[in-house]
């Protein structure tokens, strides 16, 4: 087994679990680009290790991509493989790296227009390299994966908001949308689980429904059956956020997720309405 397809394996992700329906070519070129999506994403996580030694392995990811690996390890090798099949421009992946460095350090985002350039890079710039992957045709679709990208990295904000705290007091929340309901770090900081709460992340829950309902607008026809992987994506996740939305929001005390038999549902249904034949 690759370091790759061991790392995707290992990781047990709502996104490793919709790669199953790719064929085999784009399933392994789909392995190949999560694992250094999670590699990047635990090298600015990983708390054991300094900051200067997690902001020095994201420097060596960008100048590689951008200048040349000079001694690539084995997925290095496989991402430079990648891009050259699939034409996936070096600067969406140095993007992506680019958004994980801004988790180093705790982050505060004052507006939904300061968020949004994190999650552009640590979300839309992967569903930007995705519909590459996944073998999109339509230059429409690029519009349809930005929408997605910002409506998940939504969902994950709101699903992580007490995990991201106890990480390094990271608030992701936009400072603006706390005010705006009288709530405040330390009312964060101390897991207060109030109506002002519940109302700010109602607020942030619209803005990502109003994302699903772009992205699904946006989907060209012609590209409905490849992208199939990215609409069971859509499915779970805004079933995820329903989920939140009902329980409201007990995002202190439980991390939420959908049942195995909920995805295989979902999964069931898109395979069937795709038109899509996985080989």
């Amino acid at each position: 087994m690759s370091e790759a397809a061991d790392i995707t394996k290992q990781a047990k992700s709502n996104l490793a679990f919709a790669l199953n329906i790719l064929p085999k070519d784009r399933r392994d070129d789909a392995v190949i680009f999560y694992a250094f999506c999670r590699v990047i994403d635990d090298l600015a996580d990983d708390l054991s290790q300094p900051v200067e030694i997690r902001e020095a392995g994201l420097e060596g990811w960008l100048r590689g991509l951008r200048e040349g690996f000079e001694q690539p390890d084995d997925l290095q090798r496989q991402i430079l493989g990648l891009q050259e099949r699939r034409k996936i421009p070096s600067e969406l992946l140095a993007a992506i790296v680019e958004g994980c460095r801004m988790d180093l350090r705790p982050q505060r985002f004052e507006s939904w227009d300061e968020l949004s350039e994190y999650t552009w890079r640590v979300a839309c710039a992967v569903g930007l390299v995705a519909m590459r992957i996944f073998g999109a045709r339509s230059p429409k679709t690029e519009h349809y994966a930005v929408s997605l990208g910002h409506a998940l990295q939504i969902t994950n904000i709101l699903r992580d908001v007490g995990e991201d705290w106890a990480n390094g007091g990271r608030i992701y929340l936009p400072l603006s949308t706390l005010r705006a309901h009288g709530y405040t770090e330390e009312d964060l900081a101390g897991g207060i689980h109030d109506e002002r709460f519940i109302d700010l992340m109602r607020a942030e829950a619209d803005r990502a429904d109003g994302y699903f309902a772009e992205a699904a607008r946006s989907l060209p026809e012609e590209d409905r059956a490849t992208m199939v992987a990215a609409e069971i994506m859509r499915a779970i996740y805004s079933a995820l956020l329903d989920k939140m939305r009902r329980d409201r929001f007990q995002v202190f005390s439980r991390r939420y997720r959908l049942s195995k038999a909920r995805k295989l549902a979902i999964f069931s249904k898109h395979l069937i309405g795709s038109g899509f034949s996985p080989e």
